[in-house]
């Protein structure tokens, strides 16, 4: 298990697997939702590495090799 995160981690990690963040995003989100998972100890948000992979990967579309798949899946489903 990796070493939890603070909010400027969590942004700089977030950022390299492809998701822009800022860790004053991350604060936004934690009080309106969207954000990862984050634990807090005492005032201060954590994150682990795990929670935020998941993040990436809920917001990462499945792989595709044009843009016509897009349109054929809608129409698959309409």
């Amino acid at each position: 298990m990796m070493t939890p995160l603070d909010r400027r981690q969590a942004a700089e990690y977030l950022t390299k697997r492809g998701l822009k963040t800022s860790a004053s995003t991350l604060e936004k989100q934690a009080c309106i939702g969207g954000g990862p998972r984050y634990r807090l100890v005492g005032n201060r948000a954590i994150y682990e590495p795990e929670d935020l992979d998941a993040h990436v990967e809920a917001k990462t579309s499945a792989p595709r090799s044009s843009t016509s798949q897009v349109k054929k899946a809608a129409e698959a489903v309409a």
